[in-house]
């Protein structure tokens, strides 16, 4: 998630790769990294934040907790720090880095590779409405950004951070069945990737409840009715909320795990 952002951030001009110092863990991946993105890159974490406005944590959240206390004797209150890792609330990085020093953390999607990305984000208690501006231009540039009270971000990662997962196996799916009626394979990816991504514009576009616009194409007596009953006797519904559920609880545990 690290690279897409970095990566879109240097192509869209959010930001200059001279002014971007990006930190690894293995030595031996620094110049690749440097290479690849035209950015200055290192192992050393704490000489990577002197100086810097905007510090942005894209690491697991079992090893977070390790990098803040070694970054935190070179932070200060007028950078801002957005942390991406999952199950890691605002107090828990600001408990391990001196008061005032404003927080943010989101939750971004792959999507944001192609400029289709869903960010939801929430704010620690010393966030400033500069901060906010900074957090919507960054994460605008890679699709949509939201602001959620932080007790729903569990919530976001088990739908829009885990679900793009879920529904690369629906176009999965989908293509296979075209492939089954016949359909040449490249055809029917074609014709799955557009009519999910049709169905969600329509969706986000008319604001209409997704059983509506279901309804609408379900005429009576016509063959997408005895689609959706398989659908239905297979238990796509249920399993997709079960889906939702199990790895919003999921992101519960992840920074104790």
């Amino acid at each position: 998630m690290g690279s897409i952002l970095l990566q879109a951030f240097c192509s869209q001009n959010v930001a200059k790769p001279e002014n971007i110092v990006a930190t690894v863990n293995h030595s031996e991946r620094v110049e690749a990294l440097a290479s690849k993105f035209g950015v200055q890159v290192t192992t050393d974490n704490r000489a990577a934040v002197k100086g810097a406005d905007i510090i942005l944590l894209c690491i697991k959240p079992q090893v977070l907790g390790e990098v803040v206390g070694e970054i935190g004797p070179e932070l200060h209150e007028n950078q801002l720090i957005i942390s991406i890792a999952a199950s890691v609330p605002t107090a828990y990085i600001e408990q391990r880095i001196p008061a005032k020093i404003p927080v943010v953390r989101a939750m971004p999607n792959t999507p944001s590779r192609v400029g289709a990305g869903m960010t939801a984000f929430c704010c620690g208690t010393a966030v400033k409405p500069s901060d906010l501006e900074i957090v919507h231009r960054l994460f605008d540039t890679v699709g949509e950004t939201i602001r959620v009270d932080e007790k729903h971000m569990d919530a976001v990662t088990g739908l829009s951070a885990s679900g793009p997962a879920y529904i690369f196996m629906v176009l999965e799916s989908l293509a296979e069945g075209g492939v089954k009626v016949g359909l040449p394979r490249d055809i029917a990816m074609k014709l799955a990737g557009q009519t999910v991504l049709g169905a969600a514009k329509m969706m986000l576009e008319t604001g209409d409840h997704p059983a509506l616009l279901k309804d609408a194409v379900a005429t009576p007596a016509g063959c997408t009715v005895d689609g959706i009953l398989e659908l239905e006797e297979g238990g796509l519904r249920v399993t997709l909320i079960k889906a939702v559920v199990k790895a919003s609880q999921r992101a519960k545990e992840l920074l104790f795990s």
